[in-house]
């Protein structure tokens, strides 16, 4: 076995929450790759609390910036592990695809990289979600006693 703790740097970027509204959006927050080479990002949804359908939907788009201020959405060439179209890589829309687990690795040049999550129709009771990302291949790595990953 290989050591992964001193490599990986998890980070939450959205708390689990129970996403309801009408037609909005909740972006997570921005997280800094500064010094590492490589990302993943993990979005998990629980049991819905309404029936998703086209018109009452969860679409994730991914997003990155220079300076975690103006975000851009990123394309196919800047992910890896699914398909990606307007930034949006994966869609709730139906029942039977929750609870689910989701990865998408970023491959892209930016410093920051965060999720949008779009609602589509009013949700009244809400589907619980989180979203993490994990960091990886530090510029520095060392033993647990003497590495921080900040």
């Amino acid at each position: 076995m290989r050591d992964l703790g001193n490599n990986l740097k998890v980070i939450q970027s959205l708390a689990p929450v129970v996403a309801s509204g009408n037609a909005t959006t909740t972006n997570s927050t921005g997280v800094d790759l500064q010094g590492f080479e490589g990302a993943m990002v993990s979005v998990a949804s629980g049991v819905e609390g309404d029936t998703l359908a086209s018109n009452l939907k969860y679409d994730f788009k991914l997003q990155h910036s220079d300076d975690n201020s103006s975000f851009t959405d990123c394309v196919q060439s800047e992910v890896t592990d699914v398909s990606i179209t307007s930034g949006i890589f994966l869609t709730l829309d139906d029942n039977a695809e929750t609870p689910q687990a989701t990865e998408i690795g970023y491959i892209g040049g930016k410093q920051y990289i965060r999720v949008s999550v779009v609602r589509t129709g009013n949700h009244s009771n809400g589907t619980p979600l989180s979203i993490n990302v994990v960091k990886g291949h530090p510029h520095h790595a060392g033993g647990a006693s003497t590495y921080s990953l900040a």
